[in-house]
């Protein structure tokens, strides 16, 4: 244990310094958690230090993830007047974009040749990570790489979402919340919520649905791209 104890610390002044440096810069591409990430790999391979190693000392913030994902509960309560006026659209909205993911994902990795086992594990890409790998190790996927595809998917998101949606010249708080909750579940609506409490709000709710919506469903869409493709 004793050559363990600084991956804690180590993880935690690392991400408040990247933190720090994206917002005096105010660049997408200086994401914290893709600087934090660049940090902290190159330290590992200088010190020799094996993955496992490094996350035994830092287990408990993996163990921090899913109370996180609760926690944004409260955004949503405060925002419960807007989501009763606007349930369906919201749900609709949520079902769509589930849907979309998950097939879009699956079919493009089965065109190019990828194996039952890959495309399982790219299918729940878009969800938060404790959902993503429960539903790739049910659909015989591998819930590692599934982990990995989910950091791509939210980074991608938090770094090119609003860019995307400004372009697009979406306006409006609910439908940017939305759009980036449906494609880039918790990192994109850690960004929300810099940005915009309400945009946070209407993310977290995407985030939530999408998550219910796509472990339903995928035990179902899987199976039939699979016969379809």
């Amino acid at each position: 244990m004793s050559d363990i104890w600084w991956s804690l610390p180590l993880t935690v002044v690392v991400f408040l310094f990247a933190r720090r440096l994206s917002a005096r810069l105010k660049m997408p591409l200086l994401n914290p958690l893709l600087v934090a990430v660049a940090v902290i790999i190159p330290l590992l391979v200088l010190t020799h230090m094996p993955y496992a190693r490094y996350f035994q000392g830092s287990a408990i913030l993996n163990q921090l993830l899913q109370p996180s994902v609760v926690a944004l509960a409260l955004p949503l309560y405060e925002q419960m007047h807007q989501i009763r006026a606007r349930w369906k659209t919201i749900i609709s909205v949520c079902f769509i974009g589930s849907m979309t993911a998950m097939v879009s994902g699956t079919a493009i990795a089965l065109w190019m040749g990828a194996s039952r086992e890959i495309a399982a594990t790219i299918l729940p890409k878009s969800v938060t990570t404790p959902i993503a790998m429960a539903v790739s190790g049910t659909l015989g996927g591998i819930p590692a790489i599934s982990a990995i595809c989910v950091l791509l998917a939210g980074a991608l998101g938090a770094i090119f979402g609003h860019m995307i949606l400004n372009l697009l010249r979406v306006k409006g708080k609910a439908a940017r919340g939305l759009a980036i909750g449906n494609a880039s579940h918790a990192l994109g609506t850690a960004r929300c919520a810099e940005i915009d409490f309400q945009e946070g709000a209407f993310s977290s709710l995407a985030l939530v649905i999408c998550g219910i919506i796509t472990s339903l469903l995928a035990p179902f869409i899987f199976p039939l791209l699979i016969a379809l493709l």
